[in-house]
Parts: structure tokens; sequence; C-alpha cells
């Protein structure tokens, strides 16, 4: 009978049976029995030590690792025992390396007296630095690796070793103790000068798409002040192509110099293509164009920042009463206010000039004049050359005048013309040795490959821009 009894019983069949109820009560029975014979979950209670007081704690921490930590700000020390013996003299690292640094108006032995190089031999090794290269020419900044070594006693500053720097873009410097004495080695650094050429679509900017293809800001800016000289920047094109070539240095060592603008090209899809180089010709640096022509244009610069008090034209003279010709333009500025070139020229005149008082001209290429009147105070001299923006002279009343100001005058074939109406053009032509230098200096650029193109598409473009130049 008890064989045939089975406990397990599955409740999810027969429900409500003799069998289901058994195994339901045998469920029930086994759940209680598991509820009962379970462990209580009451805390152990146990002993734990008593915190520290603060006392305690700072004398515990000072024997700890804790100090450190905190920076060791506890100021404890661990007391000495018998086996410490103390040193009869404090031995001394045999050498010590620092890392001094030039700052701007600093002189070189004063750096090295700075990092602990005695003065006889800090003065010694800047004379012999000096001998390299000149020391007003080493740039603030410049990082010195000194090392001094063991000095015979306390009582003297440690010996120089050895000290290397950086002296130039392609020059190193060293100075070593050999046979007991100290001697300047050069290292010279290897540099490849070869142009940067940089080319790109113009796009929707031509100063973002020039950034964006690596042209430096300050290049950029020249690359468009330079081709705005020529053309309207307005007129520029988006499907027109910028070329720009960088006097670029890049050392052995890898680091790299970014200098001046040399060549300024303009690819148009709808115009003339423009090349342009800078070429000094009569002591004066401008742009040309490949065919040897440079030509500078651009509006007057003002000559002194104030306002316009009376224009060109017909006017009622303010002493003498009556109307007549205003030739030129009166400028309202305080008395010794610096009075500037409006553009490059050769002075022609500086002096008294009658009712103008004292007065300047200037004479500029394209058949242009100016003057500059009522001056207080000359400073140009007669067959001068001054450039745009160059200080001539200062504001004044002389002459003719109520009150201090500036009466500027153009001329035109030697007639009177409204400045505010002028613009210059100046030009220039190469001829001779000056043309066949500037076309080969030209073709050498020319042949630079630009930064990120394959050898065989620059090949192609050489070829195409030598050509263009050759027919110029």
């Amino acid at each position: 009978m008890l064989a045939e009894l089975e406990l397990v019983t599955d409740l999810g069949a027969q429900i409500g049976s003799r069998e289901w109820r058994r195994g339901f009560v045998v469920c029930v029975a086994l759940c209680y029995s598991a509820y009962a014979f379970a462990p209580g979950i009451e805390p152990l209670v146990g002993a734990s030590p008593a915190p520290l007081a603060d006392a305690q704690w700072e004398e515990a921490r000072a024997l700890t690792i804790s100090p450190l930590a905190y920076g060791a700000d506890t100021g404890r020390r661990m007391a000495a025992t018998d086996a410490v013996e103390p040193l009869a003299d404090t031995p001394e690292r045999p050498r010590i390396d620092l890392l001094a640094t030039l700052s701007r108006g600093d002189a070189f032995g004063r750096v090295l007296r700075r990092a602990g190089v005695g003065k006889a031999e800090a003065d010694s090794v800047a004379e012999m630095v000096g001998d390299a290269i000149p020391l007003g020419e080493l740039s603030p900044g410049t990082t010195i690796d000194v090392t001094l070594g063991r000095r015979p006693s306390k009582d003297v500053a440690r010996p120089l070793d050895a000290l290397s720097f950086r002296a130039a873009f392609d020059l190193k410097l060293e100075v070593r103790r050999l046979g007991g004495s100290l001697r300047l080695i050069r290292h010279p650094i290897a540099v490849d000068e070869t142009p940067l050429r940089i080319q790109g679509r113009v796009g929707s900017s031509l100063y973002r798409s020039a950034r964006a293809v690596g042209a430096p800001a300050r290049a950029v800016e020249a690359y468009i002040r330079a081709i705005a000289s020529q053309i309207e920047i307005g007129s520029v094109g988006a499907d027109d192509r910028f070329d720009i070539i960088l006097k670029h240095r890049r050392a052995e060592t890898g680091e790299t110099e970014t200098g001046e603008l040399l060549y300024a090209g303009l690819d148009r899809a709808r115009a003339k293509d423009l090349q342009l180089m800078q070429w000094e010709q009569g002591g004066r640096t401008q742009w040309f164009e490949a065919s040897g022509v440079g030509r500078t244009s651009g509006m007057l610069q003002r000559p002194v920042p104030g306002t316009v008090s009376s224009n060109f034209g017909m006017r009622r003279h303010p002493i003498l009463g009556y109307s007549r010709m205003h030739k030129g333009m009166d400028f309202r500025a305080g008395y010794g206010t610096p009075i500037l070139a409006a553009t490059s020229g050769r002075v022609v005149r500086a002096g008294w000039a009658g009712g103008y008082g004292r007065q300047v001209r200037l004479s500029h290429p394209g058949e242009l004049a100016t003057s500059y009147s009522h001056m207080s105070r000359i400073v140009a001299q007669p067959g001068q050359y001054v450039r745009q923006g160059q200080i001539i002279g200062y504001v004044g009343s002389t002459g003719l005048s109520t009150g201090p100001h500036l009466h500027y005058e153009m001329y035109r074939n030697g007639r009177p013309v409204n400045p505010a109406s002028v613009k210059f053009t100046t030009r220039a032509q190469l001829s001779g040795r000056a043309l066949a230098g500037f076309r080969s200096k030209l073709r050498n650029l020319l042949g630079v490959r630009a930064a990120g193109v394959r050898p065989s598409q620059t090949r192609t473009a050489t070829a195409e821009a030598a050509k263009k130049a050759g027919r110029a």
C-alpha cells in the first residue's frame, strides 16, 4: 500500500482529486518546515576598539605612510636610535643637470650665473658663444642644458662641465670641458630651404579655402594684399585656383619655419591668369608680373587722423573775406599732430611758401604731386625719398591760417585736382639683366612641387606655368 503511495504529485493536473489534495498538503508541509527551521538574522555583537583621540591620531600618523600622502605636513620626525651615527661631512652629488632659460633683455652670462656657474667661467663661456653667434640674435625663451661638476670645496662654485643649446635654426652650440679647459663645439644642422607651395580652389571664400589647405594666416593676408594690388578682389571667381609659394625651411631635426610670401598666382577661369613675384628694383621691393611689369595701385593715405573741415571747391575765404577756389582739403588736427605722406614720393620743396606757411611738396610717379601746408615744423628734407605713411612734418598754423589745421593739395600735370577722387597707380618695367634674373627666379619657383600633389601632376602644372612665364 505504502509502495503505491506517491508523495510527488503534479499539482497542475487533476485539480481537486484525492491525489492532488495529498500533494498540496505535502507541499504546504515542506514549505512550513523550511520556514520553521530557518536560522535567525539577528546581528552578532562583537568588540570594537574605541576611536583614537586627535592627539593619539597625529602621533600614530607620524609613524605611518600617511605623512607622505599629506605632503609630510605633520612636522614630526622619528627619533634616532643608537644605531644612527652622525656624518662628519655631508656628501655632495657628483654632478647636477639644470635647465636655464634666456629671458627677453637678459644677458647670456647672467643666465649662467643664476644657474650656479662661477662668474669667471660664465663670462668666459659668454665670450666664446659671442664669437660664434651675436648674443643679441639669441631668441628669448632659448633653453640651455647646463651640467655642473663636483666642486673641490664648499667655498667655491661648482665647475661647469658642459652646456648645450640651439643657437640658431641651423646651428647647435656645445661647450665641454676637455683636458681641463672649456672648449666650444659647433654642431651644424642641415636645413632644406625648398619653398613651400600651396594650391587650391577659391570656392566661396579665398581666405577660408587657403587656410583649409594649410596656408598660415599671415601668408594668406599677404597673398590677398598682393592680388588686390593688381585686380579687384571681388572679381575673383569660385572656380579660380590660388597658387601660393612661401619661403620655408626644414631642419634635419624635424623643426620647420615658414617665412615671407615669394609668389602669388591666380589661375582664373574667365579672365587672364595672374603671376606675381616680389623683386627689388631701384631700392624698392614690389610685386612684378611675369612679364616684368610692376604695378602698385590703391587709395591715397589720409595725411592726418582729423576730420575734413573744408572740401575742394569754391568757398568764402575766412581771412580775405571773398569767394575763391579752394584748391585742396582742410583737415582738423591738434597743434603738433604728425603729418604723414599720402603716398611714396620725393621731396621737391620743404620750406616757407608765402600764405601756405611752412610747406612740404612731394612729387610722385604718373605726373602727380601733393603739398602739405601750414606746418609748425618740417621734418622732410629736399631731395629725400619718403615712403607712404612716413612723417614729413607736424600740424601748425603758419601763413594765412585761422588755427591749427592741415591744408592738403594734389596736382596732376601741375593742375589742382580733388584729392578725394584720386587713385594712384605706379608702374615699373624690368629690362636687360634684371628681367633675365627675374624670369630665372620665377622659373625656379614654378618648378617647386605643390604640397600634397603627385609628381606627375606637378610636372604638368609646372610645364604649363613655365610656358606662360616664357611667353610673357
